[in-house]
């Protein structure tokens, strides 16, 4: 009985898997695009408080704090993006890298025959996520 609950159970598993796996990398990529979201809005905020700060000079100082503000501001934007991009590279790189060893763990399972191979593709489709 409890080879039957674990067979059914595994199988229940295997058969969410492939929805999880599209899952995983879509939730890399939005936290990706929140952190890049976030960042941007800090950056923007920071760029406000550095203009007010401008404000209380005047002539060149002032414009020398007000290119310093915007520098920073465009440098904050463009490491968002940079960093967005890679969260979403790593997303797609971390898929890639568990249908592979996937591949290779279901290549492994061949050598076996019966309910134990089954078991064995079932467990390699919930590690990998596939």
């Amino acid at each position: 009985m409890k080879l039957r609950t674990a067979m059914f159970f595994a199988l229940g598993l295997a058969a969410l898997s492939p929805a999880y796996a599209a899952d995983l990398e879509d939730s890399m990529k939005d936290r990706a695009e929140a952190r890049a979201d976030s960042t941007q809005d800090m950056a923007k905020h920071n760029y406000e408080i550095a203009k007010e700060n401008c404000k209380n000079l005047s002539g060149n100082a002032k414009d020398v704090c007000m290119k310093d503000a915007k520098a920073a501001y465009t440098k904050a934007k463009s490491q968002s993006k940079v960093e967005e991009k890679a969260g979403k590279a790593q997303a797609e790189a971390t898929e890639d890298q568990m249908k592979a060893y996937y591949k290779a763990e279901k290549e492994k399972c061949d050598q076996l025959s019966g309910n134990a191979k089954d078991a064995c593709i079932n467990d390699a489709k919930v590690k990998y996520h596939q």
